[in-house]
């Protein structure tokens, strides 16, 4: 066992799967000799070279255009986007032509595009978006979030082998701060569209994924060692496909619920996972569903105000004692 941080276990998934397939190569800015912004890439060029590691330009739209192409004639391109709010420039070519594309021809489009996302470092307004809501909408498109270092690498193995495009939200405030003891020889494949309970309680369910899980998990302590309040927390991991049973089985046996993400409140998946719940389990409910997202407004730059524009446990913990003494 050796302690793997989040954004080593993505690194040794790539590598694993392209050792494993001749069909996967990466592509992006920056990520030859360089290493990647984040260093993601570091020393992949040197062990599959630059036919597999592949320099871009600074164009969004040319990654994605290129991935898409190879896609078609059976690679499994890696794409990455240095930071998901750049996403938007290649935004026709992933909902307009690589998401439609089985639909219109029933050919397969194996891409995974990689796009590290997320607040809490000071990136301000345009180094800070969680775009997840935009691809979650769009049919044809798998989305998926990890929150630990295991299912870093499980999902980012799942979907590379996936004959569908999928989104890869990797959170860039968790690379280097959450670890976890990973076997080395254990082949780690996470499955799509499945959500992971990780802590059972009886008294009220969070639902979230990506960075919340961990804000999430300190709430649950805190209101368990103050309140005496029993937490279940589902990570959901996967927001396209939703696992929607794992959603209802949670709600039906705590009634109480708080939903939470990190994105934008409106229009955010915490919307539809209520409008899931209101539909399918209403009668379970024993007190309105709360919501914790970050507020409607850009991405502050200045440490303060991104404390206050983003959720985080403390907010959570007032959302678990509200719906619990309702």
């Amino acid at each position: 066992m050796a302690e793997t941080t989040y954004i080593q276990a993505i690194t040794d998934a790539m590598r694993e799967e392209m050792l494993r397939d001749p069909g996967v190569f990466i592509l992006g800015e920056d990520i030859g000799v360089y290493g990647g912004a984040f260093k993601v890439t570091r020393g992949l060029i040197d062990e599959f070279g630059e036919e597999r590691i592949m320099d871009t330009p600074i164009s969004e739209s040319a990654i994605i255009g290129v991935a898409v192409g190879a896609a078609l004639v059976g690679m499994r391109p890696i794409a990455e986007i240095q930071f998901a709010d750049f996403i938007t420039v290649a935004f026709s070519q992933i909902v307009t032509n690589a998401a439609t594309m089985h639909y219109r021809y029933g050919t397969p489009v194996p891409l995974v595009v990689r796009a590290p996302s997320g607040g809490g470092i000071h990136g301000g307004a345009f180094h800070s978006k969680n775009p997840e809501a935009w691809f979650v909408h769009q049919p044809g498109l798998k989305v998926v979030a990890p929150a630990t270092a295991r299912d870093a690498k499980g999902l980012l193995k799942a979907a590379v082998r996936d004959n569908n495009p999928v989104i890869y939200f990797e959170n860039k405030y968790l690379y280097r701060r959450v670890k976890e003891d990973l076997d080395a020889n254990e082949e780690v494949v996470v499955p799509l569209g499945k959500a992971a309970t990780v802590r059972g309680g009886g008294d009220v369910s969070i639902i979230t994924y990506g960075s919340m899980v961990h804000a999430a998990q300190q709430a649950a302590e805190i209101v368990c060692e103050q309140d005496q309040i029993e937490t279940e927390i589902v990570d959901l991991r996967s927001l396209q496909p939703l696992d929607v049973e794992a959603i209802l089985a949670t709600v039906q046996k705590t009634s109480r619920v708080v939903i939470t993400h990190e994105a934008n409140l409106t229009g955010g998946i915490g919307g539809e996972v209520a409008a899931l719940i209101s539909e399918h389990a209403f009668e379970s409910l024993d007190a309105p569903i709360k919501r914790v997202a970050a507020l409607d407004t850009p991405t502050p730059y200045a440490p303060a105000m991104e404390e206050y524009f983003m959720p985080n446990a403390e907010k959570i913990v007032n959302a678990i004692r509200q719906v619990v003494r309702f």
